[in-house]
Formats: structure tokens, C-alpha cells, sequence
């Protein structure tokens, strides 16, 4: 299965990290391939240069495989650096094109 979740809100973290967990977990116990992806754009790309909680939930996904990314575009909307993200954070130049691409690709779209 391929997935990308889409998160824009900073307030929608937790409950993304939450489906994504709960989803890895379902791959996982039924030992179904999965490429999962999560995209943040907008103001959400704020949270990948936050030192608190979430980044250990991140990086303990990261570590099972699962690809976060960043919209340039919203990185300097933002005043943000690629070098002030969480070292397993790429940067994609433009979230809704990288959107686009990975649903041409056959990924199921997730907003939470």
C-alpha cells in the first residue's frame, strides 16, 4: 500500500502521528508492504523545527521506513531553514506538486 498523509495545521499533528502509528502497525502485523508518506505544508512545516514530543514519535516512524517532507515554499513563508529540521526531514520544492505526483503514482490520499 502507498499513502500520503497531507497536514497543513499545526493542530492536526498529533492525530496524523496517531493514523500513521496505527496504520504502520496494521502493515506491520499483517506484513503487507507500505510506502508512507507524510507531507506538511502551510503553517504544519513549523513542527519539524520543534523540540518536544513529537519529534521522538517522528523519528521512531522515520526509523520504520515512513518519509516525512517539507514544502519549500511554506519553509520560507515560514522563515525556515532545511537546516533547522529534523535531520530525517527532505524538503520538496513545492507541497501540492509533490501531492499531485505521488496520487499519479497511485498513493491514497490522507488528510486527517
Amino acid at each position: 500500500m502507498k499513502v500520503i498523509y497531507h497536514v497543513d495545521e499545526m493542530a492536526k499533528w498529533p492525530l496524523t502521528l496517531t493514523n500513521v502509528s496505527n496504520m504502520l502497525a496494521v502493515y506491520k502485523q499483517q506484513g503487507e508492504a507500505y510506502e508512507i508518506e507524510v507531507l506538511a505544508n502551510s503553517a504544519a512545516v513549523k513542527q519539524y523545527a520543534q523540540a518536544d514530543e513529537l519529534e521522538e514519535k517522528m523519528a521512531a516512524l522515520a526509523k520504520e521506513g515512513i518519509l516525512f517532507t517539507a514544502c519549500g515554499n511554506a519553509l520560507k513563508a515560514n522563515q525556515l531553514k532545511a537546516e533547522e529540521l529534523y535531520p530525517f526531514v527532505e524538503v520538496v520544492s513545492a507541497g501540492v506538486v509533490e501531492l499531485a505526483k505521488r496520487q499519479a503514482e497511485g498513493y491514497a490520499y490522507i488528510k486527517p
